[in-house]
């Protein structure tokens, strides 16, 4: 299993190429759709997937352009669709145009803790409200690895004054659901650089 991270858009979003041989989930498709269409493309990779950690503008700009020209399933939890439907809750407006997504999409929400395969591998889906109120985190058991979203950073967590943001929930959720994985596990943030969990756990300011 690969991981290319592709960093996109006004605010240096990460977006995730993730593949299993010729198979491939994006993670976060924030903007330049077709420079994620290329970078599939070059690498031979088939998209089977979007992962969406969450649904503001700087993490979605690119669904609809690529939704449209896969049509592949989106995966995301219903709390965001919100996000998806509402400019100002997306935030849009500080940046882009606003940004709504097709409703019309194969919308796949998963609750918490939820398990689903793709590229032939098993993914589950933890629910860490508090920077949105559907913020998911991806863990793929297989290479052990977390993709995190705006919920966990190395030395940082999510922003918690944009509407519905919760300061004590998103730490309770990362304590409770994030830092009791194999500590090993690679954490893959939204913006900034790669960490563990064991990092986080030892080391980041905001859980201790």
């Amino acid at each position: 299993m690969k991981v290319f991270p592709l960093i996109l858009g006004p605010v240096q979003t990460a977006c995730y190429l993730v593949s299993n041989g010729n198979k491939a989930v994006v993670i976060d498709p924030a903007a330049n759709a077709q420079t994620i269409i290329r970078h599939l493309k070059t690498k031979g990779l088939e998209l089977e997937a979007i992962l969406l950690t969450h649904g503001h503008f700087d993490h979605i700009g690119a669904v609809n352009e690529l939704a449209t020209h896969y049509q592949v399933p989106i995966y995301a939890h219903k709390k965001e669709k919100e996000y998806f439907e509402n400019p100002d809750v997306n935030l849009s407006p500080m940046i882009y145009e606003r940004l709504v997504l097709n409703p019309n999409f194969d919308y796949q929400f998963l609750a918490d803790g939820a398990k689903f395969d793709c590229i032939d591998t098993n993914i589950q889906a933890f629910h860490v409200p508090g920077h949105t109120t559907g913020s998911l985190c991806f863990y793929f058991k297989e290479g052990d690895m977390l993709f995190t979203g705006d919920t966990l950073f190395k030395g940082s967590i999510g922003r918690t004054d944009f509407i519905y943001g919760n300061h004590d929930q998103l730490v309770t959720g990362i304590k409770k659901k994030l830092l009791t994985l194999p500590k090993n596990t690679l954490v893959y943030p939204g913006h900034g650089d790669c960490t563990t969990i064991e990092e986080e756990t030892n080391h980041n300011p905001f859980l201790k």
